[in-house]
């Protein structure tokens, strides 16, 4: 074995793979999607870390151990000392490598939900998961198209079990277009949570009555008490909506299950309040997230009547749990002109999407229905209560004071709580290596992210997915790099016989020399697990490890297209089944490809016939469309034709 197999292409994925990538290693990567990037790219607030340069830069009193009590005191009655521990003192040192390796912006930093202290970073443009999430693909990409035999990367390429040598995992076997195939090597596990698997024998059916007796819905929790003791009415969990993405269904963690691998709070799913229901499909499954950084930003949140019912930078399952037993749906969330401009660029994003609105104070209230005199009384007791320290739902921390009626910009959403992340997965150990029900890792397995059980606890802060993909796949990589490593020295020694192989490890330059036949080799070969007689492992330097897979080869030998459209011609493209759009004055046929875009084929017909140039660059890169896109150019918008 001389590589490491990760399974995920999200945040944590990528994370491992370029954290094996610096320590000298091979990697290849496999992804069941089309694309890379899974719910990370999503993530809407940002990445939480303590005691960055970014905050010392903004003057912001910070630290591990701070950060450390919050997550352990989110995490409640769930919280593991040694994970928080890694996850809370490792996320500055995480934060500088994305800001030095891979040049990001981070510059931004809020404060969210039942955090002591502003630690969540953000840039200035797109959101912080697509942001992040992107600049590693793009890394890793760039390495893959050295074709020198560092890194791989298959797409479309679903892993459907781990092979075993013993107590050992020494592969996967994965199938692409219709074969089956079988690589060697330790593997890393990146393929985050189970929160859109909503069939009947799903983890998340598995886990519904227990989930429903959670501490976070007694009558003792912080929502009931302010109801006086009444216990919160949960909804079935399969009857919630989701935030997540049709890859979401547990696949790692059923993998490491049949491998002896033993689970964590697998009933800790994360209900997150702030879902937004699109007035267009009020009833969709899936549904966009109204990032926590709102809130942050001052946020409020008003019932059927105009008046607040908790505190907005609670806890998520709290203000979840007050939602619920409050009672008083259609709910809103609402920001003034003071904080729409701290976070201006979500908003925006949101009102382009049809999900929020734009309106005045007054018109807030004619669409809550209520006079503006008795919105007035809700936002005069919540800024007195800002003022005095003496909120009626106890709130701390006030931004974008004050609330008035006559202010003449709010940006409002009507949300909805649902599924949103889950706590529970994978058991491992602080070094992120799997482990049995018995703490004994399991040699040659580990995993990263999502997929990772007990974490959080029985609750995550808002802004620690991104940093637990971080962190945990950093760890991930490192681990997995060391077990390589040993294997290589330990069956030769350094500078000594490995079978048929000279090894000669030189710490000075943390580089291991491998040879064989008298000539040196970059790596050792995969064929020390023999082969059965089942599908053969590929060739390392096939074309058919090009990045992108058989998914992208077409676009970049597509030709031009000089065909033009009028703007009559092309409106008549909306549906699913004939999807047309405009993008930089250029046509594109984007029907077959609406299953396959990552953020789901609702997001591209909300521009079907029209130009989507502005909702596109709020989120992409321009260099995508070339990339990804040119096989589905058409032709062009015919001058005469536009506005």
């Amino acid at each position: 074995m001389s590589q490491v197999i990760i399974v995920g292409g999200g945040l944590s994925g990528m994370s491992a793979a370029h954290t094996v990538l610096q320590a000298g290693g091979r990697t290849l990567l496999l992804d069941k999607s089309p694309f890379c990037g899974g719910n990370s790219t999503k993530a809407t607030s940002g990445m939480n870390a303590a005691g960055t340069s970014t905050q010392r830069e903004l003057k912001i009193d910070d630290s591990p151990e701070v950060f450390f009590n919050d997550t352990k005191v989110s995490a409640a009655e769930g919280a593991r000392d040694d994970l928080i521990r890694v996850l809370t003192y490792e996320s500055g040192p995480a934060l500088e490598w994305l800001k030095e390796k891979f040049d990001l912006d981070l510059s931004i930093v809020a404060r969210l939900a039942a955090h002591s202290n502003p630690r969540t970073h953000r840039g200035k443009e797109r959101f912080p998961g697509m942001a992040i999430t992107y600049g590693l693909m793009e890394a890793y990409e760039a390495i893959c198209d050295k074709k020198d035999g560092r890194a791989r990367l298959l797409n479309k390429a679903t892993v459907t079990e781990l092979i075993k040598d013993g107590d050992e995992v020494v592969g996967v076997v994965f199938e692409k277009g219709g074969k089956t195939y079988k690589e060697y090597g330790p593997v890393i596990l990146c393929t985050g949570g189970f929160g859109a698997d909503f069939s009947e024998d799903s983890l998340l059916a598995q886990v519904s009555d227990q989930f429903a007796e959670m501490e976070a819905w007694s009558t003792t929790s912080r929502a009931a008490k302010q109801s006086n003791g009444k216990k919160i009415p949960m909804p079935p969990l399969l009857t919630l909506p989701t935030t997540n993405g049709p890859h979401c269904t547990g696949d790692g963690i059923k993998m490491s299950l049949a491998a002896g691998g033993a689970t964590r709070d697998l009933h800790c799913v994360q209900i997150h309040p702030t879902g937004i229901v699109d007035p267009n499909e009020p009833d969709a499954k899936v549904k966009f997230l109204a990032a926590e950084a709102l809130r942050g930003s001052g946020g409020v949140i008003l019932d059927q009547n105009g008046e607040r019912f908790c505190d907005e930078l609670g806890k998520r399952d709290y203000v979840s749990g007050r939602m619920f037993v409050h009672g008083k749906a259609p709910y809103r969330l609402c920001l003034n002109g003071k904080a729409s401009a701290l976070i201006q660029w979500h908003c925006d994003h949101y009102v382009q999407r049809g999900l929020m609105k734009k309106m005045t104070g007054k018109e807030l209230a004619k669409e809550i229905g209520v006079a503006p005199e008795k919105l007035q009384k809700t936002f005069d007791k919540y800024n007195k209560g800002a003022e005095s320290g003496n909120d009626e739902w106890d709130k701390k921390y006030f931004e974008a004071l004050p609330l008035n009626v006559e202010d003449d910009t709010w940006h409002v959403a009507i949300i909805t709580p649902l599924v949103h992340y889950c706590m529970g997965g994978i058991a491992t150990s602080a070094e992120a290596e799997v482990i049995t029900g018995n703490d004994a890792p399991i040699k040659g397995l580990f995993a990263g992210g999502e997929i990772i059980g007990g974490i959080h606890g029985t609750n995550r802060l808002g802004g620690s997915s991104l940093l637990d993909c971080v962190v945990y796949g950093r760890k991930a990589g490192q681990t997995a790099s060391r077990f390589l490593l040993d294997k290589l020295v330990t069956s030769g020694g350094a500078g000594g016989k490995a079978g048929a192989f000279d090894l000669h490890v030189d710490p000075s330059s943390n580089s291991v020399t491998v040879s064989w036949g008298g000539k040196k080799g970059g790596a050792s070969s995969n064929s020390e697990i023999p082969e059965d007689d089942g599908p053969k492992e590929l060739d390392p330097n096939s074309a058919f490890y090009e990045q992108g897979g058989d998914s992208g080869s077409s676009s970049a030998s597509a030709a031009p297209k000089t065909q033009a459209y009028t703007m009559d011609e092309i409106a008549k493209h909306t549906t699913k089944d004939d999807c047309w759009v405009i993008l930089n004055d250029k046509v594109y046929d984007v029907t077959e490809f609406l299953e396959n875009h990552p953020g789901g084929a609702k997001a591209i017909l909300l521009y079907g016939g029209k130009d989507a140039t502005e909702a596109f660059d709020m989120l992409h890169k321009p260099e995508i469309i070339p990339k990804y896109a040119a096989e589905y150019e058409i032709g062009t918008v015919a001058p005469n034709s536009k506005l």
